[in-house]
């Protein structure tokens, strides 16, 4: 296997505040947003839906805002993770209910916010998704200028590089036109007014998200900003430095690709995975593998979902319901509640604790060795096979049948395998 070569992660730039600093900023940024979170939340236990125009109207009154504001407050406040809508329910997420508490989840917050600083400021009307599309992809260059430069850049400097970026996209999409052409446009006239247009309404959007300020035909990035911009740099670097080069895999050959590795190569692997995608799409993608038919992806998809940490904990939490990921979830929400992991098995119930049992031997059954799946007998809660073998019977898991024959096959005492193919057979049959 060839080892790729690492480059280290960028270094915060200097100067830039100690996180409690950046963090207090950030509060000050979501404050409106912060409290109308806490408004839509007591609402809706009086089954008040979130933004109909009463809504509306009581929520600018009670937080003495225009309807205007509780609107951009309300919008950012979803942005950010604040509040999670469940049909026209509106409920606390779990970065408010962290927000007094946890510096590191006011700054994911404001985080998850800058990126969607293209939905909180409405684009210019009458110009094509397209340009817009453009402009947003070429942002990330104009915000490392304006970090490299430490300092005011000119919006001449900024509209230059919005300009040879939005032209390189060109290049790279090979845009080549077929069929009769009118006159082609000289270079500099129609697309740099588009593209001075498109420049302000960018400025003017990571403003309002509190990543730059504007002056006289200059702009500057704030802290918060610097700092967000060198956060983006580390995750491309962190992607950069894959172990195992599965970072544009999909999640199920990604997990695959981990399932031989020790837990802490594999830990890097997720987080060079994840460093690559939006989490929102990656959570999902990891629970799509979780729900399907292979025992070991399911549990290697947890894994990497205790990687992630909390901005998955309100998908988990939803997946409790669902009876093949319901241990895991639970195992998984313990956890990320502080118990030991040691500790966390307290939390299933005996019947969930045996369909975990399964599945895990299932796993183990599929992918590993026959003296490991032996092993596994000692994990089991009931202590005894006799104990065990009932309940497996009982739970209805998919795959017990073919779990209770493979451990048939490969336990050495005759008188236990034999007793294990006799429960594999009566599961089989429906019999007693």
């Amino acid at each position: 296997m060839t080892t790729r070569r690492t480059r280290p992660a960028p270094r915060p730039p200097e100067g830039t505040p100690p996180p409690a600093e950046l963090a207090r900023q950030a509060r000050a940024v979501l404050a409106d947003a912060v409290r109308i979170a806490h408004w839509a939340a007591d609402g809706t236990r009086t089954g008040a839906a979130p933004l109909a125009a009463q809504a509306l109207e009581r929520a600018a009154a009670a937080l003495e805002l225009s309807p205007a504001q509780v609107r951009t407050g309300w919008d950012r406040a979803r942005l950010a993770g604040l509040i999670e809508l469940h049909g026209d329910t509106a409920r606390p997420g779990w970065r408010l209910r962290a927000w007094d508490r946890d510096d590191s989840a006011v700054l994911r917050g404001w985080v998850a916010l800058f990126d969607a600083w293209s939905l909180v400021h409405a684009s210019p009307e009458g110009i094509e998704a397209t340009a817009v599309a453009e402009a947003v992809e070429a942002v990330p260059q104009v915000l490392s200028l304006l970090q490299l430069s430490a300092g005011a850049v000119t919006v001449p400097a900024l509209l230059d590089l919005l300009g040879q970026r939005v032209a390189e996209l060109h290049e790279e999409r090979c845009e080549v036109p077929y069929g009769p052409q009118e006159q082609p446009v000289p270079p500099g006239e129609g697309s740099a007014e588009l593209n001075a247009l498109l420049l302000d309404w960018a400025l003017e959007g990571l403003a309002s998200v509190g990543a730059l300020t504007l002056g006289a035909g200059h702009a500057t990035l704030t802290p918060l900003g610097n700092w967000a911009v060198w956060v983006k740099l580390e995750q491309i670097c962190v992607a950069a430095q894959s172990p195992a080069g599965n970072i544009e895999q999909s999640a199920a050959d990604m997990l695959l690709g981990c399932a031989r590795l020790t837990p802490g190569p594999a830990r890097a692997e997720y987080r060079a995975w994840l460093a690559a995608r939006p989490v929102g799409s990656a959570v999902a993608e990891l629970l799509a593998v979780a729900r399907g038919e292979d025992a070991l992806l399911r549990g290697l998809a947890f894994e990497a979902l205790r990687v992630v940490g909390a901005p998955a904990e309100p998908v988990v939490r939803s997946v409790v319901t669902e009876a093949p990921l319901r241990p895991y979830a639970l195992l998984w929400l313990a956890e990320y509640e502080g118990t030991d992991p040691d500790d966390a098995q307290d939390v299933l119930s005996r019947e969930e604790a045996t369909w975990l049992w399964v599945d895990t031997a299932a796993a183990v059954a599929d992918h590993g060795e026959t003296g490991l799946l032996v092993r596994h007998l000692d994990s089991a809660v009931q202590g005894t096979v006799p104990a065990l073998l009932e309940e497996v019977r009982a739970v209805g898991h998919p795959r017990t049948v073919q779990v209770l024959v493979a451990l048939a096959a490969a336990h050495p005492d005759p008188a236990l395998a034999k007793a294990v193919r006799r429960a594999a057979f009566q599961v089989h049959t429906g019999g007693v």
